[in-house]
């Protein structure tokens, strides 16, 4: 990737919206699932980039020139059109990674489209992203819609109805939100989907129950055991990456300083600082030198923007484990093994990680030239 500037990445990224496809609708982001293994690779029409991609910009905006935030405005303009067409299929309150009525569920394959088996049940991590996106706009959720989303997150949460079995044993008896709203659905204790609807929790002063106390508690050890980076598919199966925790966990302890999280962020810090300078790989180099940047450190180096352009090209922000869900140890033991992952590519929303690295470093820079 050649060096790009701010506005080049914006305008990229609002072109790509526009482009005409028969695969994605206008607005979206475009993305790709794909297994090298089984040499799998399909044009997937999701939520889930998009949205996250809104949300990082959104909160970069005040970051930016009024010529950037115009080309900003155009894309969150254009995205959010889309997102009802992922609304619960009933019309409550929560998101589906795909469409509904009717289920668009891993759209133009061969196979998994066809049964139901397959239809994914709405989640905590689209839900969380939708709701941060429309927070101050027309759209603002009501205080009857985040009751029913604290109920809904209670209703599936760990030992509600379920206990969760494909954890470390220590973590079974916390009361946690899990990742799936699906009735039949394995409770799954994820670490980014967790932060990312614990950001919520917070943006929108929602009470600090039982079940967001338990998630914080979750986070908070594992990076004081170090499990997170050990075991990182263990603890985020969908994710599945330190620095891809890491990434989650400095933005939510960045923005918010989560009380339960204070004891754990010096050695978060220090993790960071010695896994930036470890790293040979440009894309992980860009998530951990976003997370320093979030809680106010400035990286060792710069990333290594020349080489970001073969690191996109393998560049997996997430996966699906089609084996996570399973209880029985004998299937579990090989639910970390890549031949067993979906894994999703989204150019745009590398684009928007860069974006991110970029700006926050230009308000860095600039707060200390400032007199």
């Amino acid at each position: 990737m050649q060096t790009s500037t701010v506005a080049d990445l914006l305008k990229l990224v609002a072109d790509n919206q526009q482009t005409s496809s028969p695969y994605f609708q206008k607005g979206l982001f475009p993305s790709y699932r794909y297994n090298p293994l089984w040499r799998y690779r399909r044009p997937d029409a999701n939520l889930f980039f998009t949205a996250i991609g809104i949300f990082t910009i959104q909160r970069l905006r005040p970051l930016l020139t009024t010529d950037e935030q115009a080309v900003t405005d155009q894309i969150i303009q254009a995205a959010i059109p889309v997102f009802p067409h992922f609304k619960n299929k009933e019309g409550l309150g929560t998101y589906n990674f795909y469409g509904t009525n009717p289920s668009a569920h891993f759209p133009h394959g061969w196979l998994m489209h066809r049964f139901r088996h397959f239809q994914l049940p709405d989640d905590i991590d689209d839900t969380a992203m939708v709701y941060l996106t429309r927070n101050g706009g027309p759209s603002q959720p009501s205080e009857e819609d985040l009751l029913f989303l604290t109920q809904k997150l209670a209703q599936h949460a760990n030992r509600t109805r379920l206990t969760v079995q494909n954890t470390f044993p220590e973590y079974k008896e916390l009361r946690t939100y899990s990742t799936w709203f699906g009735l039949h659905m394995p409770i799954e204790l994820d670490a980014c989907a967790l932060a990312n609807m614990l950001y919520m929790v917070y943006e929108y002063g929602l009470p600090l129950d039982i079940h967001a106390q338990d998630s914080l508690t979750y986070l908070a050890d594992i990076v004081q055991t170090n499990r997170y980076r050990t075991d990182p598919f263990r603890c985020a199966h969908n994710y599945a990456r330190a620095p891809l925790i890491q990434y989650h966990l400095a933005r939510l302890t960045g923005t918010f300083d989560p009380v339960l999280l204070r004891p754990i962020r010096p050695k978060l810090v220090a993790d960071l600082f010695s896994d930036f300078l470890a790293s040979t790989n440009p894309s992980d180099q860009l998530l951990l030198a976003i997370a320093l940047m979030r809680l106010g450190e400035n990286p060792p180096h710069n990333v290594p923007e020349a080489a970001l352009q073969d690191a996109m090209a393998d560049f997996s922000f997430f996966i699906a484990g089609l084996l996570s869900a399973y209880t029985q140890p004998w299937i579990y033991r090989w639910a970390n093994r890549p031949f067993w992952h979906i894994r999703w590519r989204c150019d745009d929303h590398f684009r928007v990680l860069l974006l991110e690295y970029l700006v926050l470093k230009r308000s860095t820079t600039s707060a200390c030239v400032r007199p």
